[in-house]
């Protein structure tokens, strides 16, 4: 027992590590306010640039206010109260808990860091299933890195991280059958982001297969998924006086029929014809997806929600569709891992982390909200 405690307490130690100094490297830029790097420009904010990224400072209002109108009016930005709905309330609610301590900035900061080594931690323990304990810790340093975009989000006060947490949880201990735990998990997932309810619906399919259908009576702790939708939109009608304020909040909900809009250069959300890395996120997930469907492991319910996921990313119109893409990106670890493992991708891997960090410097130094008045934020 004192060497399983050893060996935990030693990978979390390690997947602390991974989580933490990339996301410290990129602040130190920041923080030494350096006017540029590998020549790219950088802007001489400091740490600021790196609270100011969306959509960190929306989520800080909705700390602040708790969905208030009155409040969010004495913020400098003139959005409608009502797309503040589309911000859900756990990561605001874990901010505004922590920030007596920190301040809301940093505790921001703080929540996003913590939910990134949480974020890991489980991813880690799925790949264990798969792998062993040297291959699932290469896997999960290169997820930290990989795609570029995940290392951004965890770098900046943003949500992704807890929901990506809660979403390999969840699924983690319904395939093993603990079903409460993949529910309150689900629950955390869906409390952070609207997409967490895709979990329901993949367990719901899964549950009805025919091989499987008698433990259809055992799952239904995974009730607590919706639930926490429900919760979330009661908040709404208490708050916002209206319980489907999340489909009144303007153009967040970027889900467009037909599929393949994204390619509308002309989409308020897209702007550009230069899209054409859009083209291999699908090529990566949908071969990813069906080596997920032909795999020999027992993937139990994996395969339905990358799947489910997948058809989802496939209708968002959104420059960003990597971003989107990041809670099936975990999954099709699973599916390319035995080629990411090999000595050639570490070699490939190890050329890429430069461009990798650049691009994050860049992407961070850029997308930032213009805030004159940081008062109300503090």
């Amino acid at each position: 027992m004192i060497d399983i405690v050893k060996l935990n307490i030693k990978e979390l130690f390690l997947i602390s590590l991974i989580a933490l100094v990339p996301t410290f490297l990129i602040w130190l830029i920041f923080y030494l306010r350096l006017p540029s790097f590998w020549s790219i420009p950088l802007p001489q904010n400091g740490m600021a640039t790196i609270v100011s990224n969306y959509d960190g400072p929306l989520y800080m209002i909705v700390s602040k206010s708790l969905y208030a109108a009155d409040v969010i009016k004495g913020f400098q930005f003139t959005l409608p109260v009502e797309y503040y709905a589309a911000h859900f309330p756990l990561f605001p609610l874990l901010i505004r808990l922590f920030s007596p301590a920190l301040g809301t900035p940093y505790s921001m900061l703080v929540i996003t860091l913590a939910s990134s080594i949480l974020c890991l931690y489980f991813f880690n323990k799925l790949a264990k299933i798969y792998f062993n304990s040297n291959e699932s810790l290469w896997l999960t340093l290169i997820f930290s890195l990989f795609p570029a975009r995940f290392l951004i989000v965890r770098s900046v006060g943003s949500p992704e991280p807890l929901f990506l947490a809660g979403v390999i949880a969840s699924i983690y201990y319904f395939n093993k059958k603990n079903f409460w735990l993949a529910g309150l998990w689900g629950m955390v997932a869906t409390f952070t982001k609207s997409p967490g309810i895709l979990l329901f619906m993949a367990y719901v399919a899964y549950a009805f297969l025919p091989k499987i259908k008698n433990t259809v009576s055992k799952i239904y702790p995974i009730l607590l998924i919706p639930l926490a939708l429900v919760g979330v939109f009661l908040i709404f009608n208490v708050r916002l006086n209206d319980f489907w304020a999340y489909f009144h909040s303007g153009d967040n909900i970027h889900l467009i029929f037909p599929p393949f809009s994204i390619f509308n250069y002309s989409a308020p959300w897209v702007g550009t014809f230069w899209l054409e890395e859009v083209i291999f996120v699908y090529l990566l997930g949908a071969y990813g997806l069906i080596q997920l469907i032909k795999s020999e492991k027992s993937l139990g319910v994996i395969p339905w929600f990358v799947g489910i996921f997948f058809v989802t990313t496939l209708m968002v119109s959104h420059r960003d569709i990597i971003r989107y893409s990041l809670p099936i990106v975990p999954f099709l670890y699973l599916a390319y891992g035995n080629t990411v493992l090999k000595k050639e991708f570490k070699f490939v891997l190890a050329l890429l982390i430069i461009p990798i960090f650049l691009f994050s410097l860049a992407y961070i130094s850029q997308n930032v909200m213009p805030i004159s008045n940081w008062s109300p934020f503090l």
